[in-house]
């Protein structure tokens, strides 16, 4: 029974990407990773990114937001990436690869900080799913606190924070907890994610301290 679940899974999967018009633009324009085009929209629609800027992206791998930043900030920005997961390198992207709670990642984007100011940092983590709820949510809003963190302490004044949440469990107090941070808070719901997904995205501009 539990294979013959995981067979219709898996079919379901292949069926359901087969027909995604996203994947197949990204295999047409050889992208890194569909997510591409959420930034893209988030991007289209805010008008966020511009040449010179300084980013880090956080869950950065396999690279589709960092592939699509490259191009947007130009030679003269730069990119700090981090994930737990290797990324193949990219031109102008420093990657670190760890965990963002884990204090040797946190002393080398200290280290790295100091060359550059932040006007960008975004976050499209997510947990490994496990398929209970409640683990999961958890699991992603404690990531969420950690991305939090690194913008409260790095951000620049005016820059953009722009997180990836699962709506459901604590999201409510996550809000809240933005709200207390930025001057201006948008939720965003791309038209690349997927019509069951609980994601939705966060954009705040401007610290308040």
């Amino acid at each position: 029974m539990n294979i013959k679940r995981r067979t219709n899974s898996s079919r379901n999967w292949l069926s359901r990407n087969f027909r995604d018009p996203y994947i197949k633009e990204r295999n047409s324009k050889n992208l890194r990773a569909r997510s591409w085009f959420k930034i893209k929209e988030i991007d289209d629609k805010y008008n966020i990114f511009q040449i010179g800027m300084n980013v880090i992206d956080l869950g950065s791998s396999p690279g589709g937001w960092s592939e699509y930043l490259q191009k947007k900030i130009g030679f003269s920005g730069h990119i700090l990436a981090c994930d737990l997961l290797p990324m193949r390198p990219l031109k102008r992207v420093i990657f670190l690869k760890g965990d963002i709670a884990d204090s040797v990642i946190l002393k080398k984007i200290v280290s790295i900080s100091k060359q550059y100011h932040w006007n960008a940092i975004v976050s499209d983590m997510s947990p490994n799913i496990s398929g209970c709820s409640i683990i999961d949510n958890s699991k992603a809003f404690d990531l969420s606190d950690s991305a939090i963190y690194i913008a409260d302490r790095f951000l620049s004044r005016k820059g953009y924070f722009i997180i990836k949440l699962f709506q459901g469990g604590d999201f409510n107090q996550y809000i809240k907890k933005i709200y207390n941070i930025f001057v201006k808070v948008k939720i965003f719901k791309p038209n690349s994610s997927r019509a069951g997904s609980r994601e939705v995205f966060i954009i705040a501009h401007g610290r308040k301290i």
